[in-house]
């Protein structure tokens, strides 16, 4: 599954702008890393939902293991970073557990680089 299959985005208003901030936003996350596995949190397929609205980002993610030890310093992460992007005020994370996260929600890349391909 390819990042944009991956992420289904709702945007305030159609256009070149939306799009544009939706795209910051998508690179924002890209650099956010899983701390066990060490690939971006795009291309292991863990944000599920992106929503952006008025200024507002929410970001529905979840995890590769439940109980993850780390999973508090990659929410904060997502949110200082989204929050960095220019005509973002404010970010908000949500973590959700449905679908279950599995293999098949890597994008190919990541799949090659782990050995699942």
């Amino acid at each position: 599954m390819s990042e944009p299959e991956a992420v289904a985005a709702s945007t305030d208003s159609n256009g070149a702008a939306a799009e544009q901030l939706r795209n910051q936003v998508t690179d924002a996350l890209s650099t956010c890393r899983d701390p066990e596995i060490g690939l971006d949190i795009m291309s292991l397929g863990l944000v599920y939902d992106l929503a952006l609205q008025e200024g507002k980002a929410h970001v529905k993610m979840t995890l590769t293991a439940i109980g993850c030890p780390w999973a508090q310093d990659l929410f904060d992460e997502v949110k200082a970073k989204v929050e960095q992007v220019p005509g973002i005020k404010e970010c908000t994370v949500e973590l959700v557990y449905s679908p279950p996260w599995s293999v098949d929600m890597m994008s190919d890349d990541a799949r090659m680089e782990l050995g699942f391909l």
